[in-house]
């Protein structure tokens, strides 16, 4: 009895000191390497705010009943969208692997044979096994890979939520910048309507003789050009169709969009970028998952220095038992355990510990750097968003003095006190403001379209 106390307790000891070298702990997030980590495990605890505008619903930030349609399909229709779910598909396959590997494995091998010794009559000899094998977990290989397992599990859905936000935002940054395109083309068009009538009153000033040949041929030049660069917008409105039928995954096709669709401001101003925003974004997770992989890479390395142990039974039906033959045949049972140790391989096995360790520091560096750079993204989107804003108003201002300006030169124009110049130069230059605020106001659109995306937006 006490010879059995001892052995109980040995197997108890080694197994406390294998638990305690960390095969059995399960990955946590890790806090103590850094400020920036103790932050992000300090994030992952609290509650997720639904109301901040990365975890808003994406039919809450994109209300456009067009742009709702459009999106739909893409979500439904698109490739890589297509892709990643079967990656998830994928990846619970393997998960699904490995936790039936904790279950014996079960063969059936029937065989037969016969035999005829010196012109002897033919005697037949079969047996109809079954064999079971089943591999001990005593040093936490199968908990690691299953473990692994889920892990690539849950990184393959965080790839599918990023997959999913570009799409949505790929989308919607299409939708208006055809909406944008279009408005700079009705621009252009009415400016070059309000271009050509102001060439006919050059025409008739110069049939009074007020103003001379080179003030008309001058301005009809700069109508022409203004006309040659609306055949630039309707190439790059193309090229947008075409981007827009690629994400919903059809043919080439030309798409209905208001010239008019605006996307509002969200009120997300702010000091700073806070660690909850993104610690929910994808591919922060997807990079922890990394981490997580390369930590139950490294414990498998560990456990590869310990032997595995294997338990196997036989029993099945024959009529051969070693050189008798019986007819008929009887039951048999056999029963069996291995032990394999590695011997020759621990310098293997080192080589194999010392790349894991150093797999999980680079894991380790990717995710610190990943967490900075999501928040440089979150933090430039924000001040593009911000200054977007400001600079459109400001274009705004700019415009109406512009617009004032041209309408002076040209009833100066009439009365003789100005130059065709002066009107041609006004009438350029409200046209450049113009188009940049149209220009600046999609700049405006994509930052907020970027900042949802950057916040792990697209649920």
């Amino acid at each position: 009895m006490t010879n059995k106390i001892k052995y109980f307790a040995t197997i108890t000891l080694g197994i406390s000191m294998l638990s305690s070298c960390g095969l059995y702990k399960k990955y946590e997030t890790p806090q103590d390497e850094s400020a920036l980590l103790a932050e992000y495990a300090k994030a992952l605890e609290a509650e997720p705010d639904t109301t901040t505008f990365g975890n808003l619903r994406w039919q809450e930030v994109f209300t456009d009943p067009v742009l709702v349609d459009l999106i739909n399909r893409a979500l439904a229709n698109n490739v890589n969208m297509q892709n990643a779910k079967l990656n998830i598909d994928m990846a619970q396959a393997q998960l699904k692997g490995a936790k039936l590997s904790y279950l014996p494995s079960v063969a059936l091998a029937p065989n037969g044979a016969f035999a005829s010794f010196a012109g002897s009559d033919f005697i037949g000899t079969y047996q109809i096994p079954m064999a079971v094998s089943w591999e001990v977990d005593v040093f936490g290989k199968l908990l690691n890979n299953k473990r692994s397992a889920d892990v690539t599990v849950e990184q393959t859905k965080a790839y599918n939520q990023a997959v999913r936000s570009q799409i949505i935002g790929g989308v919607a940054n299409c939708y208006y910048a055809i909406a944008t395109i279009e408005r700079q083309i009705e621009l252009n068009k009415e400016t070059a309507k309000l271009w050509s009538e102001s060439i006919e009153v050059m025409k008739n000033l110069k049939l009074d003789g007020r103003l001379n040949e080179a003030a008309i041929v001058q301005s009809t030049a700069s109508y022409y050009s203004l006309l040659a660069s609306i055949t630039d917008l309707e190439v790059a409105l193309d090229e947008t169709y075409n981007t827009m039928s690629l994400l919903l995954n059809v043919s080439p096709q030309k798409w209905s969009v208001s010239p008019q669709a605006r996307l509002s401001m969200p009120n997300v101003v702010r000091a700073g970028v806070p660690m909850v925003e993104l610690a929910v974004r994808p591919d922060v997770r997807a990079a922890e998952m990394d981490l997580a992989k390369a930590y139950y890479a490294t414990n498998l390395a560990r456990a590869a220095f310990y032997p595995g142990l294997t338990i196997s039974a036989t029993g099945g039906f024959t009529n051969s038992a070693g050189s008798m033959i019986m007819n008929p045949g009887d039951w048999f049972v056999q029963l069996a355990g291995s032990l394999t140790a590695p011997i020759f391989s621990r310098g293997r096995n080192i080589a194999n510990l010392e790349a894991s360790k150093a797999a999980q520091k680079q894991a380790m560096n990717n995710f610190e750097y990943t967490l900075l750079s999501a928040s440089a993204e979150v933090s430039d989107a924000m001040t593009l968003c911000q200054k977007s804003d400001e600079k459109v108003n400001l274009l705004g201002k700019q415009i109406e003095n512009l617009e004032k300006s041209v309408e002076y030169t040209q009833e100066l124009l009439t009365l003789g006190t100005a130059t065709y110049l002066e009107v041609l130069t006004a009438q350029q230059t409200l046209l450049a403001a113009q188009m940049s605020q149209l220009a600046c106001e999609h700049t405006k659109t994509q930052a907020v379209i970027n900042l949802y995306q950057s916040l792990g937006g697209g649920r």
